[in-house]
């Protein structure tokens, strides 16, 4: 392993302020974009120290006992060095990354989910909620059993591939939408069939399929090196919008509008967390609030609970991630107990380490804190299974990966009518098996 060493000493409390000051202070880059390597920050114990990491512009990829994965340009490495850290390149995967075919393109994801529509369309409605930069169509599935009537039914929210090189978690869409539908009304399936009938449930199965696309080296539609084994992934995370400096892409979790700019995200456009040039500017983004601003009737919001799915580092994160405060002025304390309560019992049910997300780093612009904190939706993410293959492991372990958070998927459907129940306060904020509509006590950042 070949090590950079900065410096042997780790970096003063006061020294980190003031270089992630400077750091913020420097100007946007202004030339083409410069290729982003993976590198392993050592002697990273606190979650200070990886806050300070992520304001350099590096991507944190992995967490582990001291030390943490980045992904980061040579500029954001030396950022990093002059912090005090240790910086080296990370151990190689089990199997370098060449294109699994056992892997959902776009186009075989489309065919599949129209498939399923085509086998239940009285539980399954395919709509598209908006058009990515490149303009292929972001599509969602609505799952219930009066699909073509909008009920007064709790709603919940499940979210695949904000990351391009994710592609994990499309994988995981796909199977709650095959869990939902091909269950439903089968013997031995009483919990999804009453969820079904009593829930109105929306799949968005690829909010990112422009960088999904390059990332399997295939951004055309009709690219032919699509899952062809001779080509490796691009290691992509962002988007595929142009910037006007001629950089490439936006991290569209960090282009959401509330606290958006914030900690833990980077104007700098070659950044992997580059914020955009303003909130929702990546039409993607635009797409998803617009759709959950829609779900918002006679004022009241319908939907409940929310999941996004990430890679890599089996964790489930509730928000806040702008602040390490547990109760902002921005949060009802009932409602930090739910999401703390809720976010537990999930981890017990897939095994993954629970926390406030936050307390990994800070971030900001972030679809968790958009949906609460505009909405007041207890949303959540899981960040899946990475191990030793990182960001791609084989499609051997689909089956095993997705299904392992069966369980917790099926608990955040059953808390989508009174999440309170969660801290035994249903009676004083339930009513008829629904939330009472909110009474706030804050005015949110960013009107929508």
């Amino acid at each position: 392993m070949r090590t950079l060493r900065f410096s042997l000493r780790r970096p003063s409390s006061l020294l980190l302020l003031l270089l992630v000051l400077l750091a913020g202070a420097l100007p946007r880059s202004s030339v083409s974009q410069p290729q982003a390597a993976r590198y392993r920050v050592e002697h990273v114990a606190t979650r200070e120290q990886r806050s300070a990491i992520a304001a350099t512009g590096a991507a944190i990829d992995a967490v582990g006992a001291g030390w943490v994965d980045i992904t980061a340009t040579a500029a954001e490495v030396q950022r990093i060095g002059a912090l005090g850290f240790t910086i080296s390149q990370p151990p190689r995967p089990q199997d370098y990354p060449y294109i699994d075919p056992g892997y959902h393109t776009y186009d075989q994801m489309v065919a599949e989910i129209r498939a399923v529509q085509a086998a239940h369309p009285a539980i399954v409605q395919l709509f598209s909620i908006g058009r990515s930069y490149e303009g292929r169509e972001l599509w969602a599935a609505k799952i219930s059993d009066h699909v073509q009537i909008d009920e007064d039914q709790p709603e919940a929210l499940f979210v695949g591939h904000y990351h391009a090189r994710e592609h994990l978690t499309v994988e995981m869409m796909l199977y709650i939408l095959h869990m939902l539908a091909d269950e439903y009304d089968a013997p031995g399936s009483e919990q999804v069939t009453a969820l079904v009938d009593s829930r109105e449930i929306y799949l968005v199965f690829d909010l990112n399929p422009d960088g999904g696309a390059y990332d399997m080296n295939c951004e055309e539609p009709e690219g032919q090196q699509c899952n062809n084994p001779a080509y490796s992934y691009q290691f992509w995370r962002k988007n595929r919008q142009p910037n006007e400096d001629g950089t490439i892409g936006i991290d569209l979790n960090r282009n959401h509008s509330y606290r958006w700019g914030g900690a833990g995200s980077s104007s700098y456009t070659n950044s992997e967390t580059y914020h955009g040039p303003a909130p929702a500017s990546a039409p993607e983004i635009q797409a998803m609030q617009s759709f959950i601003n829609s779900r918002k009737v006679d004022g009241v919001q319908q939907i409940a609970v929310a999941l996004s799915f990430h890679t890599y580092g089996e964790l489930v994160l509730w928000p806040y991630g702008y602040t390490y405060e547990d109760v902002p002025e921005d949060m009802r304390p009932d409602d930090h107990a739910v999401l703390e309560a809720m976010g537990r019992a999930m981890a017990q049910l897939n095994g993954y380490y629970p926390e406030q997300a936050s307390d990994l780093y800070l971030i900001s612009g972030g679809f968790d804190d958009w949906a609460y904190g505009v909405h007041g939706i207890f949303a959540y993410t899981f960040e899946m299974y990475g191990g030793a293959y990182g960001f791609y492991p084989p499609s051997s372990l689909i089956g095993q990966t997705t299904s392992i958070n069966r369980a917790a998927v099926l608990y955040l459907l059953e808390h989508a009518d009174c999440p309170y129940a969660a801290i035994g306060a249903t009676a004083s904020h339930c009513t008829n098996g629904r939330i009472n509509p909110p009474q706030r006590v804050w005015l949110p950042l960013v009107a929508d």
